[in-house]
């Protein structure tokens, strides 16, 4: 074959060679932007999730809160931040049983004709240990009149930061283990219901919820609560 004829066959070979370099090319290029494109989409993801996480524990771990009332809410909140809700106007408490941290059962049903003080709270979360002493020595002093106190304990991720919670601060009164917060989701909207943690709230002799704070509490305010309960018959008001 001539120099002549082999000329078109080595431009059609060099030409095949460049197209496929070409293409090539387009591919890593292609990889390279899609690699690229879901980095930052991870990137992105994370930063959703991280944002919404610190969202959450910047509002479900205060030592205050701001609850509604008036309306139709059948509740007033005071100057002090503790909301009540008078006799007839007080909505059921939702069913509130399960798995205790140290593995025993509660059924807070189990409790009516007691008055119930429900502390929703975290091992993670500073109001909580503020207030836990405080929540102890008052149920030491009132338990034997008709009273008792059950802790929710939330968003602990395994029990045994919430056990060394108990055993450090000398709690005694059994706390339900909800990590996902779903003891607190049956609570009904626009009633008192716990919107953060801590949260507290007084269930009556009668089942309902009476009373509500989204704050840390001390002792004095805890006693102050409480009082307007101990004394109740469970009887409709005149």
């Amino acid at each position: 074959m001539s120099a002549a004829s082999r000329a078109p066959l080595r431009s059609n070979r060099t030409n095949r060679t460049a197209e496929r370099s070409t293409e090539r090319s387009t591919e890593r290029s292609t990889e390279r932007t899609a690699d690229a494109r879901a980095r930052v989409r991870s990137r992105a993801a994370r930063a959703a999730v991280g944002a919404a996480a610190a969202a959450l524990l910047v509002s479900a771990c205060s030592s205050g809160g701001t609850s509604g009332g008036g309306g139709q809410t059948g509740f007033i909140t005071g100057s002090d931040g503790i909301a009540t809700a008078k006799k007839g106007q007080r909505a059921d408490a939702p069913e509130l049983s399960g798995e205790t941290v140290d593995g025993g059962q509660v059924d807070v049903a189990d409790y009516k004709g007691k008055v119930v003080v429900l502390n929703v709270w975290g091992s993670w979360c500073p109001p909580c240990r503020a207030e836990a002493k405080n929540f102890e020595k008052v149920y030491q002093d009132v338990k034997d009149q008709g009273v008792q106190f059950v802790g929710i304990n939330t968003r602990d991720t395994s029990t045994g930061p919430a056990r060394a919670f108990e055993k450090d601060y000398g709690v005694t009164y059994p706390s339900l283990y909800d990590p996902a917060g779903r003891l607190m989701l049956r609570f009904e909207k626009g009633t008192l219901n716990p919107q953060a943690v801590p949260s507290t709230l007084i269930i009556d002799r009668d089942g309902k919820v009476a009373a509500r704070t989204l704050q840390a509490l001390s002792e004095e305010k805890l006693r102050k609560m409480l009082a307007p309960y101990l004394a109740d018959d469970g009887k409709p008001e005149k």
